[in-house]
C-alpha cells in the first residue's frame, strides 16, 4: 500500500521537522536578504527534505535542514549572479518587521526594541556570509559548535573561530555605531 506509506512518511516528516520551520526562515532570511526569497527558498528546502526524508539518518533534524537550505540559497546566489540585481526601492523594505516577531508588550518597550534590533540587524547584516552565517545559527538559532559544523560542511574548530570574529566585529562596530551616537 504505496498510499499509506506516503500518509505515513508525510506525518513523520511534519512532526519532525515543521518544529524549525521558524528557524530555518530566519537564517534564510539573514542569507538572502529578502523575505520573499527567504520563503521561497524555505519551501524548497522542506521539499528537498521531503523528496530525501527516507534517507534522512542524521542525528538532528535542525542541522540537517540547515545544511539542504545552505544549499538551496547558494544555489540561489548562483543563480542571481546570473541576472541582473533587482533593487527595492520601497521605503522601509529593509525595517519590515520579521514574520516570526511576536507582538512587543507595550509602545515603550516597542520602541526599545526596534531601535536595538534595526541596528544590530544591520550590524548582522553588514557581516561577511560566512561569519553572518555562524553567527545567526548560534546565536538566534542556538545550535552547538557541532550542529553548525555539520549544517556548513567545516570544522568545529573553523566554526569557533568564525562566531569569535564575529562577535568581534560587531562588538567593535557596536562601539563605533554608539561613539558617533555621542
Amino acid at each position: 500500500m504505496p498510499a499509506t506509506d506516503d500518509v505515513q512518511k508525510a506525518r513523520r516528516f511534519r512532526e519532525a521537522a515543521l518544529p524549525y520551520l521558524d528557524d530555518v526562515y530566519t537564517l534564510a532570511r539573514y542569507l538572502l536578504r529578502d523575505a520573499s526569497d527567504a520563503e521561497d527558498a524555505v519551501q524548497e528546502c522542506y521539499l528537498r527534505a521531503l523528496k530525501h526524508f527516507d534517507s534522512y539518518r542524521g542525528p538532528a533534524m535542525k542541522p540537517w535542514l540547515f545544511a539542504i537550505l545552505r544549499n538551496v540559497c547558494n544555489a540561489e546566489y548562483a543563480r542571481r549572479a546570473h541576472r541582473p540585481s533587482a533593487i527595492d526601492d520601497t521605503p522601509g523594505a529593509d525595517e519590515q518587521t520579521p514574520l516570526w516577531q511576536e507582538s512587543e508588550a507595550s509602545p515603550e518597550t516597542e520602541v526599545l526594541r526596534g531601535r536595538d534590533a534595526g541596528a544590530i540587524r544591520k550590524l548582522i547584516d553588514a557581516l561577511a556570509d560566512p561569519f553572518k552565517e555562524t553567527f545567526v545559527l548560534r546565536e538566534i538559532n542556538n545550535l552547538s559548535y557541532r550542529e553548525i559544523a555539520e549544517a556548513v560542511g567545516a570544522p568545529v574548530g573553523t566554526v569557533m573561530s568564525r562566531l569569535a570574529r564575529a562577535r568581534a566585529m560587531l562588538r567593535a562596530a557596536w562601539t563605533a555605531e554608539e561613539e558617533q551616537a555621542k
